[in-house]
């Protein structure tokens, strides 16, 4: 596989910042993704692009910068489907691999389906379809 000519070794919170606001200006843009993360924010897109830097830094990074209620926020949101998550865990795939090595995007994809597989059991109450693990 070619890495991508900017492919960076590791996570660092400028990459993370990078990954964040290249991913979630895709999610804006997607017919299906887009309407619920819009309805949701209501214009403050600016503050939760900052949550989801210091959320994603906590959880790649260990710099504890996020505090709050993922699974409960997540929770209140209405009319989330299984393709939601589908459409959200591939767009990140896309975005992991377009930034990092291989590595160090499969690293980050384990941690957003774990993250997803909690929310999807949540809505639905069972596991979903999708699933990453070190070694695929």
């Amino acid at each position: 596989m070619n890495l991508p000519a900017t492919a960076l070794p590791g996570p660092s919170v400028e990459s993370i910042t990078q990954l964040v606001h290249g991913f979630y200006g895709d999610v804006r843009q997607d017919p299906l993704l887009g309407p619920v993360f819009e309805q949701a924010l209501q214009g403050q897109w600016d503050a939760h692009l900052q949550r989801l830097v210091d959320f994603w830094s906590t959880v790649v990074l260990g710099t504890r910068s996020f505090k709050g209620d993922v699974f409960g926020k997540h929770m209140a949101l209405e009319g989330v489907t299984p393709a939601h998550f589908a459409a959200w865990t591939s767009l990140w795939q896309q975005h992991t691999h377009r930034i990092f090595t291989p590595e160090v995007a499969q690293d980050l994809q384990v941690a957003a389906h774990g993250i997803a597989r909690n929310l999807f059991r949540g809505y639905f109450g069972s596991d979903p379809a999708f699933a990453v693990s070190r070694g695929e």
